[in-house]
């Protein structure tokens, strides 16, 4: 460890106390090496994006699986933000998993971790940066419980219960509560295919929250259909390559 040279801002993430613990000891281990400063710790990956705000971290030891949201989320919301941290995966998961790790060169520590191993993975961490957008959307097993947009360099996360539509505008997807719009950068396609359950395309260019639609109306002198949802005054058109859906729905 060179004289002078700044600590490595280090953030803990587990749903378990007894691994964040043995962690704080390890890091503690690697002092006569390499200087760490743990900036905080973290339950889940919401926990983390609020810490980070408050605290700017150089690397996250970010658990996979853990409730509210998980690791592979938790790194996907992690681009939003103006200063990202290198991450590096813990995990307990399968061999399976544990191969598309090795592929893609996504650094990640086997629980138990091991104090060298852990020294290994910190060293690298400068040559290690956040793994992306699309290799993470590979990684993951399940559809995120959350969207995140960037306001006033804020990071803002939406429950997707929350959401009563999607919709494509120019070069952004409008997000719409009850509440209020947001404005995401993320391709209304790719929003689909990861939410088909959630949500169902009664237009080229939106989608609408299956549990939110309250019903179907006809408009008599356009010929056409609309939707109505609950918490929502706006009345939104159904294409007529989409009034399948109306089908589906009156038989659900």
């Amino acid at each position: 460890m060179s004289p002078g040279t700044p600590a490595l801002r280090v953030a803990i993430v587990d749903d378990e106390a007894p691994a964040r613990s043995r962690m704080h000891d390890l890091l503690e281990d690697c002092a006569p090496d390499l200087s760490v400063q743990v900036v905080g710790e973290a339950a889940n990956g919401r926990d983390l994006l609020e810490l980070l705000e408050r605290q700017p971290a150089d690397v996250v030891l970010l658990d996979i699986r853990m409730p509210e949201m998980d690791g592979i989320e938790a790194a996907q919301h992690l681009h939003k933000l103006a200063r990202r941290p290198a991450v590096i995966f813990t995990t307990a998961f399968d061999a399976y998993a544990l191969k598309a790790f090795e592929l893609h060169a996504v650094d990640y520590l086997l629980k138990p971790i091991r104090l060298q191993r852990l020294q290994e993975a910190l060293s690298r961490v400068h040559t290690q940066p956040l793994p992306g957008i699309e290799l993470l959307q590979q990684l993951q097993s399940q559809a995120r419980r959350h969207l995140s947009v960037q306001e006033r360099g804020k990071l803002i996360l939406v429950p997707m219960d929350k959401i009563l539509f999607l919709r494509a505008e120019l070069k952004y997807v409008t997000i719409r509560t009850a509440e209020r719009d947001y404005l995401l950068e993320e391709s209304l396609t790719r929003l689909e295919e990861e939410f088909a359950e959630r949500f169902v395309r009664i237009h080229r260019s939106c989608l609408v929250a299956r549990e939110h639609i309250d019903r179907f109306e006809r408009v008599a002198e356009e010929g056409g259909w609309r939707v109505l949802l609950r918490g929502l005054n706006e009345r939104l058109p159904v294409s007529r390559r989409q009034q399948h859906v109306i089908k589906e729905f009156a038989r659900a």
